[in-house]
């Protein structure tokens, strides 16, 4: 059953499963071309600062070498990642998970010049109450040659599910493509669940580098993947979690 709130203590369904999944393993690959056509641009939409390189850490290098155009707008400051912390505060996390990103990006190798940023502002875990709010302000950056990336909407984290819902309206208001990537998605479903669009499922493949260079920048979110320094409290994003979003592939749906 696909869960509301992802319990990070929870293991998941494993890497091997994964591994050893036929739906997986007939997925069709898909070029950066194919996803982006000549002039567009790529509008990266992260419920939570993290997001963006948990799911398009590889994607946005290949942008950054192909020197192609990329709007990244971080819908939360994810101030409600760590539920009991008195370490990780939600006035903490407001500046520390922002700056995780910051240096995830860079560790990625991209500079300021190669991305726009966007703080949109809204409450963690109640973007669902803002949906027309985060669309209309999706509709007053975008352009008619994006190409919207974010979440699934059927991903598991309300808030990834509602920035998908306001993603969609905004891009068939506009007339723009979009692509949804999963990420707790990994966590809940069955390898050859049949609740996951295989139909419209696309691989970008990332080299070993490209691979090498995410996982970097992964490590930058201390507060999500490190226990917490002062209580008996696990991490937000257990080994197991990333593992699953470390494969030599970003899994899109088109």
């Amino acid at each position: 059953m696909k869960p509301n709130l992802i319990n990070s203590q929870l293991i998941g369904t494993p890497l091997q499963a994964w591994n050893h999944s036929r739906r997986l393993s007939d997925v069709q690959p898909i070029e950066l071309q194919q996803l982006l056509p000549a002039g567009a641009r790529a509008v990266v939409v992260a419920p939570h600062p993290d997001d963006e390189i948990l799911g398009c850490g590889g994607l946005m290098q290949l942008l950054g070498q192909q020197q192609i155009p990329m709007l990244l707008v971080s819908v939360t400051a994810g101030t409600a990642s760590n539920l009991g912390s008195h370490y990780w505060t939600p006035q903490r996390l407001s500046i520390a998970r922002p700056l995780e990103s910051a240096q995830a990006l860079r560790r990625l190798g991209l500079d300021q010049s190669q991305y726009k940023w966007l703080h949109s502002g809204l409450p963690d875990t109640q973007v669902h109450l803002f949906e027309e709010e985060l669309t209309q302000f999706l509709l007053s950056y975008l352009l008619p040659n994006d190409v919207l990336f974010t979440t699934w909407r059927s991903d598991g984290h309300s808030d990834h599910e509602a920035t998908a819902r306001a993603c969609l309206a905004a891009s068939q208001q506009l007339g723009v493509p979009l692509c949804e990537v999963p990420i707790w998605a990994w966590h809940w479903a069955d390898p050859e669940d049949s609740r996951i669009p295989w139909e419209r499922a696309r691989k970008l493949h990332l080299d070993t580098w490209t691979q090498a260079r995410k996982r970097h920048a992964i490590q930058a979110f201390a507060s999500q993947i490190h226990p917490d320094p002062q209580a008996d409290l696990p991490p937000v994003l257990p080994a197991c979690a990333l593992e699953r979003l470390q494969q030599p592939f970003e899994l899109l749906f088109v």
